[in-house]
């Protein structure tokens, strides 16, 4: 129990308990004085972890809020415990594990079922939770698997486009150095901004034609009421729900400064994603075309989102393809310290052969060096993801 960030005087949102299970403190009771709080230090005070965890929640909800009201980040950081706990930050019973497209599989399904969902707000919550916690433990196989289900448009297009967004964005801000909690309001907008057309997106992606005018006009209006599920659903995160709602339009949100710059960093990420998935009526952009758009279109606003997002992802993210000056054909699986030189497994030999064993190839050699990007549609062999951890686990990448 961190004692010293309790407030004195508030209710307690938790009960406090000894080591040997004695309850010190129920819940709703009050921390009297400095005195009251040395007794339960000396009796070495503690919560149980779902307490901790939900009162984590809580608190990181505070810092996004004071973040996005332009408070100085030295006093966020000392910011007090809160007296209240939101019944959505209790998350037992909705922990995700998993993998990248288990939280895909699972995100498809919130964002299907909408304003229909059963207790949605937990449910969001565990699939930020085990993103972050993914994406923190290896950056490169979230793109990698991302990059990789982004042309099977079976597996649900709305999902993988809304995770790999959201990753783009986190990766971008990591770059800029931006504070954790707005990483945090990132990531979850990234996750919900369409869900005003979940379905439609999916069918757009398989249907053979351009949008008629009343798929057009969903889509123009998607953002509203995206906005309006979630404030359904029990959203009250101002920041976040901004985000969604102007994610398309982003110049429009003029009032708060760090708010611009976040909402300008997602409208990005959302774009140069859509570029690189592929539609029944289009293929798709290579990552090397379309991260050379995005930076060409710098403006005096958006340069420095836009540089560092070609950064964070590199010229040939992971996931994607390329052609070796061996006359190999490779895929990347994790960014080098250069963007134009990838860690690659070589898949096809020079003869257009599919190999058995994937070998590993360092493109920073001029005689290993990419040579050219290689479309996805044009390679006929499935990679096998646990070769490919495999052989970055032998080469340390």
């Amino acid at each position: 129990m961190p004692l010293e960030r309790v407030q004195l005087g508030k209710p307690l949102p938790v009960d406090i308990w000894s080591p040997s299970g004695r309850l010190l403190l129920r819940r709703q009771q009050i921390l009297q004085s400095e005195a009251h709080r040395e007794m339960l230090r000396s009796h070495q005070a503690c919560m149980t972890e779902t307490d901790a965890q939900a009162w984590q929640k809580s608190l990181e909800r505070q810092m996004r809020a004071f973040y996005n009201e332009g408070a100085d980040m030295l006093l966020i950081a000392q910011l007090p415990l809160p007296w209240v706990i939101e019944e959505e930050d209790f998350l037992s019973g909705h922990e995700l594990n998993g993998g990248w497209m288990d939280v895909q599989d699972v995100l498809r399904g919130l964002l299907y079922q909408g304003e229909l969902a059963v207790c949605p707000l937990p449910r969001l919550q565990a699939l930020e939770d085990r993103a972050l916690a993914l994406l923190t433990q290896d950056p490169d196989e979230g793109l990698f698997v991302l990059f990789q289900a982004l042309p099977e448009l079976q597996l649900g297009y709305c999902a993988s486009h809304a995770l790999l967004t959201g990753v783009v964005a986190v990766l971008t801000a990591d770059k800029l150095a931006l504070p954790l909690a707005a990483r945090f309001t990132l990531l979850r907008a990234a996750l919900v901004m369409n869900m005003g057309m979940a379905r439609l997106q999916d069918t757009l992606t398989l249907q053979k034609t351009s949008p008629t005018p009343a798929q057009r006009q969903d889509i123009n209006q998607h953002a509203g009421l995206s906005v309006s599920m979630l404030s359904a659903l029990g959203v009250k995160d101002s920041s976040l729900l901004d985000l969604v709602r102007w994610h398309h339009t982003p110049d429009l949100l003029t009032d708060d400064p760090n708010a611009l710059m976040l909402v300008r960093l997602l409208h990005l990420a959302d774009t140069l994603t859509a570029k690189m998935a592929p539609r029944r009526v289009r293929q798709a952009m290579l990552p090397l075309d379309a991260t050379k758009i995005l930076v060409k279109n710098s403006s005096p606003d958006t340069t420095l989102l836009r540089h560092a997002m070609a950064a964070a992802l590199g010229f040939y993210p992971p996931g994607s393809y390329v052609l070796l000056a061996t006359g190999e054909t490779a895929v990347v699986i994790a960014r080098g310290h250069k963007a134009n030189s990838p860690h690659v497994a070589s898949i096809i030999n020079a003869s257009g052969m599919p190999v058995s064993a994937y070998g590993y190839r360092n493109t920073s050699q001029a005689a290993q060096a990419v040579k050219a990007a290689v479309a996805a549609h044009t390679v006929q062999v499935k990679v096998n993801l646990d070769k490919v951890q495999r052989l970055r686990q032998l080469h340390g990448v």
